[in-house]
């Protein structure tokens, strides 16, 4: 016979008071500890978690090598869906100290609905709460694999912490989706900044615009305490984040801005190959070695988008439609009117232009080659095997006129992309001669963007 348990299975049905109060102990413990907590860690600290994290562990633990010490059946099973419901709670509290984007009536009339401003120690806070809530998601599978080996086999298999650890995943994304879109509301004001520079009656090319130094300080004052403090992965993930925000934008943005002329376009376009640089140095910056050749390839991608649209801007007007087109596909009749009065167009000069790109859109369009028919394949009988059937010539060869055509406009395609080459670079204009001179003048410095830009 087996007496393991009888007596302590007595006491079974009459434990939920027990249970009750090891949850009464349980979230008076876990407030206390919010309400102690600092939001930071200690000098010196090498978890970068916060203490609460730990010391809710801690009581857990003790909690349970209480009850496994009286029995290991429903009870303990009552109390690790107990432990279930603190970690819920406890995540709930971290992710509910994630700074908040403004509400109300002030920021709906200020224009900050829902914009997220982080000081450099919420910045900090941020990082804490992602490590730490990455510690309770390890943590709490460690526990459940602790139950489950003490417990009753007949309750080991119901014993799971998945629910909780979705819990703690929530909070990491929702912590890293916060501090990418506070250090996005950094960049507010260097975007204003830009559509405000006066693109339109620049005499000459420089080095990079303020507004530039503006995003680079930005970064250069955030990144590197953001990658001493995430891991490798987190920090990837905030990286890809930020770039695919702040690409686009700075897309976006040119469009914001007044009338560019033809050296307000140079200008910006040395301006979007210093803030591309800008975004691949911030790996170095925060010190990660490890960061994917995805990244690059990303941001290189997203601040083309950028580069292609000044080069249609630095189209001659006759060509700018066909320009348009070949360098930005997937550009819209909208997008492509407001080119046009970035050009500084009027209205009566643009209506032509645009009747010419609708009769063209969506995109350049080759001529369709419709090879001749071939005639109908007899049906095959079960005896005779059937025999191919030869295509006749036509079938297979275009006609020379067809061929001609084909040439014809792969051959004007080419040109579009070789003049739309030449636009960046500013070739056969007077502010190309202007941009060469420049050039040649900042071969003696030793630094500087504008030297880095064209020695790359």
């Amino acid at each position: 016979f087996n007496f393991h348990g009888i007596i302590s299975s007595c006491f079974e049905p009459y434990m939920a008071v027990y249970t009750e109060l090891e949850e009464k102990s349980l979230v008076e413990q876990l407030d206390k500890l919010m309400q102690e907590e600092k939001w930071e860690t200690e000098e010196g600290s090498q978890t970068n978690i916060l203490s609460s994290s730990m010391q809710v562990f801690l009581v857990i633990r003790r909690s349970l090598k209480r009850c496994s010490a009286l029995t290991k059946n429903q009870t303990l099973f009552n109390l690790f869906q107990v432990f279930q419901r603190i970690l819920k709670a406890y995540a709930a509290k971290l992710y509910a100290r994630l700074p908040k984007g403004g509400t109300g009536i002030v920021a709906a009339a200020t224009g900050t609905d829902g914009q997220i401003r982080t000081s450099d120690r919420d910045e900090k806070m941020i990082c804490y709460i992602v490590n730490t809530a990455e510690y309770c998601h390890q943590t709490s599978g460690e526990l459940a694999e602790n139950v489950a080996k003490i417990i009753s086999s007949q309750f080991s298999d119901k014993v799971d912490m998945s629910d909780v650890q979705d819990e703690f995943s929530a909070v990491i994304t929702k912590a890293l989706m916060t501090l990418v879109h506070g250090v996005e509301t950094k960049f507010d004001a260097e975007m204003v900044a830009m559509t405000r520079v006066p693109w339109s009656t620049l005499e000459s090319v420089g080095d990079q615009s303020e507004y530039v130094n503006g995003i680079s300080s930005i970064l250069s004052s955030t990144v590197p305490a953001l990658g001493s403090l995430l891991s490798p992965t987190y920090f990837q993930y905030f990286l890809d984040k930020l770039a695919a925000s702040l690409g686009p934008r700075f897309y976006l943005n040119i469009y914001k801005c007044k009338h560019i002329s033809e050296t307000g376009a140079q200008q910006m376009l040395l301006d979007t190959q210093a803030v591309k640089t800008v975004l691949l140095d911030i790996p170095a910056l925060g010190k990660q070695t490890t960061v994917a050749a995805s990244y690059s390839k990303f941001v290189t991608r997203e601040m083309s988008k950028a580069e292609a649209l000044l080069k249609v801007i630095l189209s001659p007007v006759d060509s700018v439609a066909s320009t348009y087109r070949a360098l930005l596909p997937e550009g819209t009749p909208l997008e492509f009117q407001r080119i046009l009065e970035l050009k500084g167009l009027k209205k009566a000069d643009q209506q032509a232009i645009l009747e010419d790109f609708n009769k063209h859109s969506p995109s350049i369009k080759h001529p369709t080659i419709t090879p001749t028919a071939a005639p109908p394949v007899p049906t095959a009988t079960a005896s005779v095997p059937m025999a191919p059937v030869p295509l006749p010539t036509q079938a297979v060869a275009a006609s020379p006129s067809m061929s001609t055509a084909l040439t014809g406009a792969l051959a004007n395609r080419e040109d579009v992309l070789a003049r739309a080459a030449a636009l960046g670079r500013g070739a056969a204009t007077t502010g190309f001669k202007r941009f060469l001179a420049l050039t040649e003048a900042a071969k003696d410095r030793k630094d500087g963007p504008f030297r880095k830009l064209f020695n790359a």
